[in-house]
């Protein structure tokens, strides 16, 4: 009697094989192979970066540093490894977390898995196979069982949409990618553009070294002093004695921010049930804190219009009595749009830079730039002569590195077609017609708006259960349902509209990259929430999903 055929499609022989491929070296695509790894799987970390750290391998402009705790924006699996590693200060700056992110790597022994300087060009679902055909930029492809897409968030930078930088003779600088050697602006007249997140930790520093700094603005930003200090033996001693109860209270907390050196509180009243005087004091307090932790101030301040104005002119009243010139410090004054809605940054003496004799602002949005020009900027009537000019303009937030790649799922649906209205998702992890691809903090969970490394690793171990199910279960692909897809996106946006970060043109709705569309990309429920929601979806043998 003849063999009965086999039915299992084949593989071409000249594709490499891999039970998992991960894109991105960063904190989410590090745990990752440790969990892949760990279930006896073999797999390999693509990086276009010469070494690990994701955001922190890219962003070395002056003055970057974390703005949550060092001792919270850690990583909880490892017990040795929390206190193994002692941080330098309250609030890490680059160069320390990327020796956290390389310490790490070295201390797991993961860089043997990890491919450097190679950019994933595609990732192809081949349904005759249910495999993705992953391709780089060398020409290699390789055939996975499952493709984690460990991107980032914060990865894509947004594009100049200024005209004529071609004829500008100048240097220029992209806070998103700067040089690796170190870059002095003594003498120089500098511009910046931009005062987000790096714009503002960056332009002290670039003031203290150049001739002159014009900063071009056109939108003012909220910031609060981060209060940054070095840390004590003694207060790291005080983490690590109690690093299980800190851990905890992160998870069951909406946004992780419980304080890492001392507690801090979580009010749940309203604004506007206390006394003006007994309100005055709480925000006081948090100015004197430092950091973001008018985030777990009020219950209703990021819902309530008339609550979030008491903060906001708290805030604006503090901007005025640092600022001495009250023109400058008006025009430093946000006042078009609630506090906090726009990513809330934390600085070291920032509006006091405007207070220096070498420091200009430029208001961008009632006069826009025209035109770069061979030897500057031009806006309106005047040209502005710089010999350097850094664009701290930003990120194309939450997709834009996914569309970076040309992944292709069922029938050769394109990820940035059917995502072409907004990015769909269910729990933020995976997308209906894309079988075994998952991504860590995508659009549709709390990611941008919680501590990013605990929610990389809350992402990691739900994607790591996954697939241990499907691996235990024999099953070859798991992927949502449209419907499950389609109710969890409509949650989503139904919990956004409850909020006040609707109302305002900040990257979390996709609002400063022109053409994308406005949409909320994170989850604003909470990660206490939204952690349960993810555990009964398991619970309910994988409710939402259908696998074969």
């Amino acid at each position: 009697m003849p063999e009965a055929p086999d039915t299992q499609p084949q593989i071409d022989p000249s594709i490499q094989t891999l039970d998992a491929v991960v894109i991105g070296a960063g904190f989410a695509g590090l745990y990752q192979l440790y969990r892949l790894r760990g279930m006896g799987l073999s797999a390999r970390v693509y990086e276009s970066g010469t070494d690990v750290g994701g955001t922190w391998y890219w962003n070395r402009y002056p003055g970057a540093a974390c703005d949550v705790e060092s001792v919270l924006y850690s990583y909880s699996f490892s017990k040795e490894l929390e206190q193994e590693w002692s941080w330098s200060e309250r609030y890490a700056r680059q160069p320390e977390i990327l020796r956290y992110a390389q310490f790490v790597a070295d201390r797991f022994d993961l860089r043997k898995d990890i491919q450097f300087r190679t950019r994933v060009n595609s990732a192809v679902f081949d349904e005759s196979t249910d495999r993705w055909l992953i391709t780089t930029n060398h020409g290699e492809r390789v055939s996975a069982k499952y493709c984690v897409m460990a991107t980032g968030c914060l990865s894509a930078a947004k594009d100049v949409d200024i005209p004529g930088l071609e004829q500008y003779k100048g240097k220029t600088y992209f806070t998103a990618r700067w040089p690796h050697e170190a870059v002095d602006f003594s003498g120089q007249r500098v511009g910046v553009i931009g005062t987000g997140s790096s714009g503002i930790q960056s332009i002290p520093i670039i003031a203290e070294q150049a001739k002159h700094l014009t900063v071009f603005q056109r939108t003012p930003n909220y910031s609060i002093p981060a209060r940054n200090g070095p840390m004590t033996a003694a207060q790291q001693q005080h983490v690590k004695d109690n690093y299980a109860e800190l851990r905890t209270r992160q998870y069951n907390h909406y946004i992780g921010l419980v304080g890492g050196i001392e507690a801090v509180p979580t009010l749940t009243t309203s604004a506007l049930e206390v006394s003006p005087e007994e309100r005055q004091r709480e925000y006081e307090y948090r100015w004197g804190l430092g950091g973001l932790y008018y985030y777990t101030c009020y219950a209703d301040l990021y819902s309530n219009l008339e609550a979030n104005e008491t903060l906001a002119e708290f805030v604006r009243g503090k901007i005025r009595e640092k600022v001495r010139d009250p023109k400058t410090a008006d025009l430093l004054c946000p006042k078009d749009y609630p506090f906090g809605t726009k990513r809330l940054c934390a600085d070291s003496g920032y509006y006091e830079t405007y207070n220096r004799d070498n420091v200009s602002l430029v208001d961008i949005k009632t006069t826009p730039i025209e035109t770069f020009t061979a030897n500057g900027l031009k806006v309106g009537d005047q040209e502005y002569a710089l010999d350097a000019i850094v664009f701290a303009t930003g990120f194309d937030a939450m997709t834009g590195a996914l569309f970076n790649i040309d992944i292709r799922g069922r029938d050769g649906v394109a990820l940035k077609d059917k995502w072409a209205a907004g990015p769909y998702t269910y729990l933020g992890l995976m997308t209906a017609g894309f079988p075994n691809m998952f991504i860590t903090t995508g659009p549709g969970s709390p990611s941008v708006l919680y501590n990013m490394i605990i929610g990389n690793e809350m992402h990691v171990n739900w994607i790591s259960d996954a697939i241990d199910y499907l691996e235990k279960d024999d099953r070859r692909t798991i992927e949502p349902t449209p419907e499950a897809e389609k109710a969890w996106v409509d949650h989503v946006n139904e919990v956004g509209e409850t909020t006040l970060f609707v109302q305002t043109n900040s990257w979390y709705v996709g609002a400063n990259v022109p053409g994308k569309p406005r949409v909320i990309l994170p989850y604003l429920g909470g990660f206490d929430v939204y952690c349960q929601k993810c555990d009964d979806v398991v619970a309910k043998d994988y409710e939402g999903f259908v696998t074969a």
